[in-house]
Order: structure tokens, then sequence, then C-alpha cells
């Protein structure tokens, strides 16, 4: 028996008021195993209707978004992944600031998430390195929205989102580098604290007497 389930949806978004490219929504809808030919998006400037239907899992997916404000369809772009449909909706009106949330009503919903591995906060954005959109194609590529060109239904996903290298699964991070710095009681600490204040071993202190009483007999018989 098919089953009917709104699936999780992940955002994040960038901002700019002069550069249309830097200007949109990350959106990236979680539906695994479900093959391009049982995709179905129809996205419109406020708002998006998706359903997928996967044979594996026996599932169909079904999502409707009306957004907090209006994006660009035509200038658009999408990912299907297997895991995975992966875009970047362009916004329509430029502006520095970002969204204040992604849809138009301010209730909250238990299936959309913020995109942590993707989101950057508005003022550090222009720092953070250049996204990759290579593996991306135009909206047309959906079913349901004219042809099929522009799809890419293999596993390549995302390229790991470019410039967003490390983030999620921490790839490319060598941990055996990292070492102690700059934290407390680093390597570098420890090696300047070995010898400070030690303690004498066990009787070491007695030997130590020892040795300077004979001294001072071995003194006294010469003397006399």
């Amino acid at each position: 028996m098919t089953s009917t389930v709104t699936p999780e949806v992940r955002w994040a978004q960038r901002s700019s008021a002069t550069d249309p490219e830097s200007n949109f929504i990350y959106l990236t809808i979680s539906v695994p195993d479900v093959p391009t030919e049982n995709l179905k998006l129809d996205l419109k400037p406020t708002g998006l209707v998706f359903t997928g239907h996967s044979d594996t899992l026996k599932k169909t997916y079904h999502v409707e978004l009306e957004f907090y404000a209006e994006i660009d369809p035509s200038a658009s772009k999408i990912h299907h992944t297997a895991r995975d449909v992966e875009m970047k909706l362009r916004k329509k009106e430029l502006d520095a600031s970002y969204w204040p949330r992604l849809l138009k009503e301010p209730k909250k919903v238990h299936f959309l998430k913020t995109d942590f591995d993707k989101w950057v906060d508005e003022d550090e954005q222009h720092e953070a390195a250049e996204d990759d959109f290579s593996n991306f194609g135009g909206m047309g590529g959906m079913p349901g929205m004219g042809g099929m060109g522009g799809m890419d239904g293999g596993m390549g996903g995302m390229g790991g989102m470019g410039g967003m290298g490390g983030m999620g699964d921490f790839g490319g991070i060598d941990f055996s580098k990292l070492g102690g710095a700059g934290m407390p009681g680093g390597d570098d600490e420890e090696e300047d604290s070995d010898d400070d204040d030690m303690p004498p071993l066990e009787g070491e202190g007695e030997a130590g007497k020892v040795e300077e009483v004979k001294e001072t007999v071995d003194t006294s018989k010469e003397a006399a």
C-alpha cells in the first residue's frame, strides 16, 4: 500500500542589492529513491507544488509552499540526485537584506528546517567562498515544466556545493593536524611546565642530606 507523506524541506539563502546571481534561495526537498520520471514540479513566482513517487519505498511525496516574496522561475536552477531535489531559486527583488523567513505565513511547519550546511549569516555572506552550481540545470528539466533538458538524475550531487567544503560531513579537514593548537594545555604549554616546581622523587631529599653530612665530615678530617 502506498502512503503519501510530506518530505523534509531544508533552506538557506544569500542576498544582494546589485548582483542577481548572489540573490537567491537554496531549497532542498528530501525525496530518496524517486526517479526523474516520477517527479512533478510546478514552480511559480509565488510558490511551488511538488509531487514525487518512490516505487522502492512505496511512498508518494507531496508538498506545497507559498514563498515569503516572489522568485524568478526562469532564472532559477535545479539539480536532481538519488536523494534530493535541490534548487537555486532566484529572488525577484534585489535586496541586501535576507528574507525573514521562507514562507509567507509566519507559522512554523514541522517539515521545514534551516539548512545549516549551506547557511551563512547575513553579515558574513560576502566573506564566504563562492558557491558552485555547475551541476545545476535550468528549471525546464523538471517534468511538468517543459522539456527534460538540464536534468541530471545521477548520483553526482551538488559537488559539495563548492565553497562550502567541510561543512556537514567535515570533508577535507585533517583533525590530526589540529593537535592542541589554541587550546589550554596544548603541547607548548605542557613542555614549559614539565620541569617547573617538580617535587623531589621519593628518597631524593634524604639522599641529598646524607651527601651534605658526608662532605662536612670529610672537610673536618682534612682540617685536623
